[in-house]
């Protein structure tokens, strides 16, 4: 495996090593060994998958307390996956990243605690598979607008299909403020 650290501090892409032949391939996409070497240090307690139609914005999500780092995959179609840095302290609070995750690269995006996520689903299907480091705990779920001006994250999609959540979530500036951030 290949961890590569992205410019926002703790944000790691992880290209598996993927063999191939006329069967099909094999990877592993997962071991704590490996990660645990590369600085990801986390217990993963829960995983999640979902499917969704083309067009689909699902974001940007985080746990409040105790928080969930959480590694992404796509395993069918591809997606736009979003981070955005939550943590008040940090020099990148506010800052986004995105990256292109897909069936076909096999990448993985390590998010920790202390970031929104979210993803656009690109082409016709997706299916993303998720490791988190907490239970989900719907008390503790929080959101910030997938849309927020402040934020200008480009989506790569437009019209996006939005859960009765994400067309209602808090602007980041609504967030900062509850935090104390500047």
């Amino acid at each position: 495996m290949k961890f590569h650290q992205l410019e926002l501090n703790g944000l790691v892409l992880i290209e598996p090593r993927v063999f191939s032949d006329e069967r099909g391939f094999f990877l592993e996409s997962f071991r704590g060994d490996l990660f645990a070497a590369a600085g990801i240090d986390c217990e993963f307690i829960q995983d999640n998958h979902s499917r969704s139609r083309g067009r689909t914005l699902r974001g940007l999500h985080f746990q409040t307390t105790p928080g969930q780092a959480k590694l992404i995959r796509c395993t069918q179609g591809t997606i736009w996956d979003v981070a955005v840095d939550i943590r008040p302290a940090s020099p990148t609070f506010g800052k986004w990243l995105g990256c292109e995750l897909t069936a076909e690269n096999f990448q993985m995006l390590f998010i920790p605690i202390g970031f929104a996520h979210g993803f656009a689903v690109l082409s016709d299907t997706a299916e993303v598979q998720y490791k988190c480091s907490a239970v989900y705990n719907g008390d503790t779920e929080a959101g910030i607008s997938w849309d927020d001006p402040d934020l200008a994250i480009d989506w790569k999609i437009s019209d996006p299909i939005l859960s009765p959540r994400d067309q209602s979530n808090p602007t980041f500036s609504e967030y900062r403020e509850s935090v104390g951030g500047s």
